[in-house]
């Protein structure tokens, strides 16, 4: 049976293999966490000016970071090869060349900072090409590969979708903003530890020195659970600066117990479908526990 060449894919599949080499799911949590981030600037109901700041915004923010991900594609094609979870994307099958992929990631980039810089404002473009810059280059290119902390040091990037929201509605960034920024960076060790856990031989085949590969299983199981616990305490900052009052904090409580109880449970009884839990439990603590701000921030 012969194989249809990259020339003769129909152009709904070609535009497909674009799509996806953004990274949509990874890109709608960027997006939903900066527009809680706009949401949280703005006090009461928004405007209909505001709302339009909102979808431009949110459209650049979409663009940068979509870009960022065709390019992380381009870098990390040979690894994305050897690893299950990754082995589809079109970089990695050969689909799209690394010529297609840059220019499309320009096009995106140039695009999204362009709607940033004139129609929203100066310091969310540069603050949002700065993430594409610490993502696409320095976790990438440089920590990715160097160090098992990879995803500690690059959690910063990963954390700044909501001080681009904040930015994108006050030209300015608050301490409300960089709160934010601290819960999802704290977030993000364990989210990405319990992933690579159950996911080990997938990082030892691909020479990632990621830490369950560095470190061993149980550290790394410690390691999550101990950071369930820093993260506990950021999200009880919001309450305690005052962003949120008693919905929020009880959502926070809730949340953050459960993803403290999933933590311990690994660490002292691990198995792979309870990694896979943890994981997807990840999502929905972050997911929820932005929902609530939003919720409380229109109740009360």
């Amino acid at each position: 049976m012969s194989v249809a060449s990259p020339a003769a894919v129909s152009p709904p599949s070609r535009l497909a293999q674009f799509y996806a080499l953004t990274k949509p799911r990874v890109v709608q949590l960027i997006v939903f966490c900066a527009l809680i981030g706009m949401v949280l600037a703005v006090p009461g109901l928004p405007s209909g000016a505001q709302l339009g700041l909102m979808a431009l915004a949110s459209a650049g923010v979409w663009l940068v970071a979509g870009a960022a991900a065709a390019f992380n594609c381009i870098v990390e094609q040979g690894i994305d090869a050897k690893m299950k979870r990754t082995a589809w994307r079109p970089t990695a099958k050969g689909e799209l060349s690394n010529a297609q992929t840059l220019l499309f990631s320009a096009v995106l980039c140039g695009a999204g900072s362009a709607i940033l810089y004139f129609l929203v404002n100066p310091l969310t473009m540069w603050l949002t090409f700065a993430t594409f810059v610490g993502y696409a280059v320095i976790y990438t290119v440089i920590l990715k590969p160097l160090t098992p902390q990879n995803i500690v040091i690059g959690g910063a990037s990963g954390a700044m979708p909501p001080v681009l929201g904040w930015a994108a509605m006050t030209n300015d960034v608050g301490p409300e903003a960089l709160i934010l920024f601290l819960i999802i960076f704290l977030w993000t060790p364990p989210h990405f530890w319990a992933l690579a856990l159950y996911r080990v031989e997938d990082y030892r085949k691909s020479g990632l020195p990621m830490l369950p590969v560095t470190h061993g299983n149980e550290f790394t199981r410690l390691q999550v659970f101990l950071y369930t616990l820093i993260l506990f305490a950021g999200c009880l900052m919001p309450f305690v600066y005052g962003m949120s009052s008693w919905i929020y904090l009880a959502a926070a409580v809730l949340l953050s117990g459960g993803f403290c109880a999933y933590g311990f449970a690994l660490w002292r009884n691990y198995s792979d479908a309870l990694a896979r839990k943890t994981f997807r439990f990840s999502l929905i603590h972050l997911s929820v526990l932005f929902a609530a701000l939003l919720v409380d921030h229109y109740v009360l």
